[in-house]
C-alpha cells in the first residue's frame, strides 16, 4: 500500500535521485524519531549529511502541487463518498525570529493567545470510512505581502497579494470541487462562516455548507432582521430535540439541538442551526444551505464533521512532525506540509482498510496510531550501523561548536532553502574517546584487531572494535 501510494506521485519528480530520497524522507516522518526535521530524517535514511534531504526541500526539481493533487485523488479514490464532507481550518506553529515565510505575532489557535507564529489553512476530506488533509495554504499577513524584499528572501513567488483565511478556503475549495471530488456538504468555523463570498460560491455550485457563525450573525425570518441570539431566546421548548453530534473518544456527543428556516425568497433552502450544551447551556450557531431540503439530523451530522480537521492536523503533528519543520522558504514549507499530509494519507488509508475486516475477539480495529506503531517496527529498517551512528554524533556536535563559535543557537535550525554550512569531517577525538574517537561509556572500552578496520569518524582508516561485555 505505500508502494502504490509512492509509485502514484512518482511521476512529480524529474530524477531519479529526488524520487528516491523523497521516499526516504516519508519513511523518515513515519519513523519513531524523538524529533523530525533534516538532521534526524538524514540520519535515520542512512544518508553522511543533512544536505540531501535539505536539497530536496529547497532546491531540487520537483511538483509539490501536483504531489498534492495525487494525494488529494489517493485520499478520494479509497475513502470517496457522495456524503462526503470538506472542512477547513487553520492552526498557528510558533515559531522564533522574523525571516521564516509569514511570521509574525498574531492569534494562535495552538497556544490559545498572541505568539509569534506561522499559521496555515487546511482542508479535510471527511468521509464515513476515514478523514484526511488533501490541501493546505500558507497565511502571510499584510506585514509581508507590503514587503516585497523581505518576501523576495523567503522565495515567495512575486506579486503575491495579501489574501485573507476565507480567501484561501476558498481556492482550496475551489480545487477540490473542479478536481471532481466526491462531496455534497462543506463545513467550517466562524471565521469561515462569517464570510459572505465564500458562501455564494458554494451557492452557486449547489454545494450544501454548515457554517458556524456568530451570535450577532444576522438572519432573517418574514419580513424581519435579526440576531442569531434574538432568534433563539423566542423558541418553544418543543423545538429542541436531543441528538448526537457524532461518536467522541467517550461515547456520542449529544446536544439539543433546534432549527429554523430563514432568507425566505433565496434559492435552495437555508436554515439558522442552533446548538446547546446540555451542561453548560451554551450556544452556538451555524448558517446551513442546501440546494434541496433535508432533514435536521443531516445537518447535525455535518456539524459534528467539523471535528475531523482538527483531529488529522493533531494527527498529522504527532505521527507525521507537520509542525516540525525548521525550514524558512516558502517553497521549503510548502514541500514539507505536503510530504508530511502524504504520510498522515497513507496512515488513514491503511486504517479504513483495516476496518473492512473483523478484528480479532476482544479487540478493535487497528488506529492510526497502532499501524504506525507496526509500520516502524516492521518495515521501517534505520541505519544502525555503529559507525554510521558515530558519525552523526560527531557531526551534529561539530556543527554545533561552529555554530556557537559564531553566535547562533546550534540547533540544528538549518534552512532548506540554503546550503548547509561546511564544516570538516569530524576527528576521532570529536566522538569522546580522547584515544579512538567513541564515547566512552561503550561497555568494555575498545580494542584493536589487524583484520577488523572501518572508514570512520575522521576520514581516516582505523582498526576498533567493541570489545564485548565480561
Amino acid at each position: 500500500m505505500f508502494d502504490e501510494l509512492m509509485g502514484r506521485v512518482a511521476g512529480r519528480f524529474g530524477r531519479v535521485e529526488p524520487r528516491r530520497r523523497a521516499r526516504a524522507f516519508v519513511l523518515g516522518l513515519l519513523a519513531d524519531l524523538p524529533r523530525k526535521n533534516c538532521w534526524s530524517i538524514a540520519e535515520h535514511a542512512g544518508d553522511p549529511t543533512p544536505g540531501g534531504m535539505q536539497h530536496l526541500l529547497g532546491r531540487a526539481c520537483w511538483d509539490a502541487d501536483g504531489v498534492r493533487d495525487d494525494l488529494r485523488d489517493y485520499v478520494t479514490g479509497h475513502l470517496g463518498d457522495k456524503g462526503a464532507v470538506l472542512v477547513v481550518d487553520e492552526t498557528g506553529d510558533l515559531k522564533k525570529g522574523t525571516a521564516t515565510a509569514g511570521v509574525q505575532r498574531q492569534y494562535s489557535g495552538t497556544a490559545g493567545r498572541t505568539e509569534n507564529a506561522q499559521v496555515a489553512v487546511y482542508l479535510t476530506y471527511a468521509a464515513p470510512a476515514g478523514h484526511a488533509l488533501i490541501d493546505r495554504e500558507l497565511y502571510l499577513p499584510r506585514s509581508w505581502t507590503s514587503d516585497p524584499g523581505r518576501c523576495r528572501t523567503a522565495g515567495i513567488p512575486e506579486g503575491t497579494a495579501f489574501a485573507t483565511k476565507p480567501a484561501l478556503a476558498r481556492r482550496m475549495l475551489a480545487r477540490a470541487l473542479d478536481a471532481g471530488v466526491p462531496t455534497s456538504w462543506v463545513t467550517g468555523d466562524e471565521v469561515y462562516g462569517a464570510d459572505p463570498g465564500l458562501r455564494a460560491d458554494l451557492e452557486a455550485r449547489r454545494t450544501g455548507y454548515v457554517l458556524a457563525v456568530a451570535r450577532l450573525h444576522p438572519v432573517t425570518t418574514g419580513l424581519r432582521s435579526c440576531r442569531a441570539d434574538e432568534l433563539s431566546r423566542r423558541l418553544p421548548r418543543s423545538a429542541w430535540q436531543r441528538r448526537s453530534a457524532g461518536a467522541g473518544a467517550k461515547g456520542h456527543r449529544y446536544y439539543d439541538w433546534a432549527w429554523i428556516s430563514i432568507e425566505p425568497g433565496r434559492t435552495g433552502h437555508h436554515w439558522l442551526l442552533i446548538r446547546r450544551n446540555r451542561r453548560t447551556r451554551d450556544l452556538a450557531f451555524y448558517h446551513c444551505y442546501s440546494p434541496r431540503h433535508v432533514p435536521l439530523a443531516t445537518l447535525v451530522t455535518v456539524a459534528g464533521r467539523r471535528w475531523a480537521v482538527e483531529e488529522n492536523i493533531q494527527a498529522s503533528k504527532g505521527l507525521a512532525g507537520l509542525d516540525e519543520h525548521q525550514v524558512r522558504t516558502w517553497t521549503s514549507w510548502h514541500r514539507w506540509v505536503t510530504l508530511a499530509m502524504l504520510a498522515c494519507a497513507f496512515l488513514t488509508v491503511a486504517a479504513a482498510a483495516e476496518h473492512t475486516r473483523q478484528p480479532p475477539p476482544g479487540q478493535i480495529p487497528l488506529t492510526c496510531n497502532e499501524i504506525a506503531r507496526l509500520f516502524t517496527a516492521l518495515i521501517i529498517s534505520p541505519a544502525k550501523d555503529t559507525g554510521h551512528l558515530l558519525h552523526w554524533s560527531a557531526w551534529r556536535r561539530r556543527h554545533q561548536h561552529h555554530a556557537r563559535r559564531c553566535g547562533g543557537s546550534g540547533t540544528g535550525a538549518v534552512s532548506a532553502g540554503r546550503r548547509p554550512v561546511s564544516s570538516p569531517r569530524p576527528s576521532n577525538r570529536a566522538c569522546g574517546s580522547p584515544a579512538h574517537g567513541l564515547p566512552t561509556f561503550f561497555t568494555g572500552g575498545i580494542q584493536r584487531f589487524p583484520r577488523q578496520s572501518r572508514k570512520g569518524l575522521g576520514g581516516m582508516t582505523i582498526l576498533w572494535r567493541l570489545a564485548r561485555p565480561r
